[in-house]
């Protein structure tokens, strides 16, 4: 099993990329609660070169709610980071975290149908784009 979903697009700017994703994550319930440029950061940090990385922190506040209340520590996975990169000039790829892959290292049956829930909802939002 993957422990992401992902895409790849093209005839877009990396720009437009976290655009995209950040309108199909609102569709489906998600707002971002962090955007990490990786790349400014590890220039500024490191003065090291980087390609465009963006990590977007994905949060459904619903779902985040029904997981703590089954499992009081599933805050150590949240929220569902997203990934916006462009390897190579013109090709983007976004990827998400399959949230059923990582559940299965949380022995709490009760996460289960939220986690296929989100799962089915990431999968739609990267599909969307």
């Amino acid at each position: 099993m993957s422990y992401y979903i992902s895409t790849t697009l093209k005839n877009t700017t990396f720009q437009e990329a976290i655009e995209k994703t950040t309108a199909a994550l609102k569709e489906e319930g998600f707002g971002v609660l962090t955007e990490i440029d990786l790349k400014a950061t590890l220039k500024k940090k490191l003065d090291a070169d980087f390609y465009n990385y963006t990590i977007l922190g994905a949060c459904n506040p619903k779902m985040a709610y029904q997981a703590l209340q089954a499992e009081n520590k599933i805050g150590t996975m949240l929220p569902c980071n997203v990934i916006v990169q462009e390897r190579k000039p013109g090709i983007i790829e976004v990827s998400a975290v399959d949230p059923a892959a990582s559940m299965m290292a949380v022995e709490n049956d009760s996460l289960v149908d939220i986690a296929k829930d989100v799962q089915q909802r990431l999968t739609k939002v990267i599909q969307s784009i």
